[in-house]
């Protein structure tokens, strides 16, 4: 064989590293750096999913999920912070028209198990326990005496219970309103003319405050669901509303909905030496 020429040679190199650049694929050097990186994965659950898949994933979960939003602020690592009250807006509102709803439910099946168990031939002691119509006949009586003794259990049960009204700006009616009103003025009126003192230094700050008052106007508990960030403002405002009751009693129409009212308000000791309080629904 003829060795080869010297252009045989040249063009068996060209084609050689055409060969070999067109191999190579160029990459951003950020993400070729990330691979090097310890990237440990937590394992979550996540409650929605999505078609397309994250770049670079934070988490391991059962599902694909691209994130959305302010990523460079990250994922949360904890659910949100516990709040003594969830409750916004009309959802208290909802919360009590579902619990009335219930209530009359627990009320029809109640009569509807009466009349089902007074429709029923009255037991036969003279018929044989062996009859297949009386053995069935008396298993749904029992049946319904146990469910009827449950719901009167439960009714029984509730009925000894306090029935509370929990007051907030989506309560609408007017009869809670007006009790309000005339609550609100009396403790802005105490806390105004006792307003928070310590070592002859005002004390000033907002914080959240869970009322409960009894039908006959009596304050039950004073609970603070929002700190003002001192402790002693909040036991400070807390005697404030204990102080200023007894308030009125219920009217008929409170009394017919309600035994105790629940009331979340807002307390604001302001540098006006002064004290604001509103509804909230928080």
């Amino acid at each position: 064989m003829k060795s080869p020429s010297t252009l045989q040679i040249a063009l068996g190199a060209s084609i050689a590293l055409h060969a070999v650049l067109l191999t190579v694929r160029f990459v951003d050097p950020e993400r070729f750096n990330r691979v090097f990186q310890d990237t440990p994965l937590e394992v979550i659950l996540v409650n929605a999913k999505s078609r397309e898949k994250p770049d670079f994933a934070k988490a391991i979960a059962q599902a694909s999920l691209a994130g959305g939003g302010q990523l460079e602020k990250g994922r949360a690592t904890s659910p949100l912070p516990p709040s003594a009250l969830t409750a916004m807006g009309d959802a208290s509102e909802d919360a009590q028209r579902q619990i009335e709803s219930l209530h009359e439910q627990q009320t029809q099946l109640l009569t509807q198990i009466k009349k089902q168990l007074a429709a029923m031939l009255p037991p036969d002691m003279t018929q044989a326990a062996t009859n297949p119509a009386h053995a069935d006949r008396e298993e749904k009586r029992r049946q319904l005496v146990k469910i009827l003794a449950e719901i009167e259990r439960r009714i029984n049960e509730e009925n000894a219970r306090p029935k509370k009204r929990y007051i907030s700006p989506a309560t609408r009616e007017e009869v809670y309103a007006v009790y309000y009103d005339e609550l609100r003025r009396k403790i802005e009126d105490k806390g105004t003319v006792n307003f928070p003192e310590l070592a002859g230094k005002k004390l000033y700050g907002e914080l959240t405050m869970i009322m409960t008052v009894n039908f006959d106007g009596r304050i039950l508990d004073t609970e603070v669901a929002e700190t003002s960030g001192n402790l002693t403002l909040d036991r400070r405002a807390q005697s404030i509303v204990r102080g200023t009751g007894p308030f009125g009693r219920f009217s008929e129409a409170m009394r017919r909905k309600a035994d105790q009212i629940v009331v979340v308000s807002r307390f604001k000791f302001t540098r006006d030496d002064t004290l604001e309080t509103r509804l909230t629904g928080r």
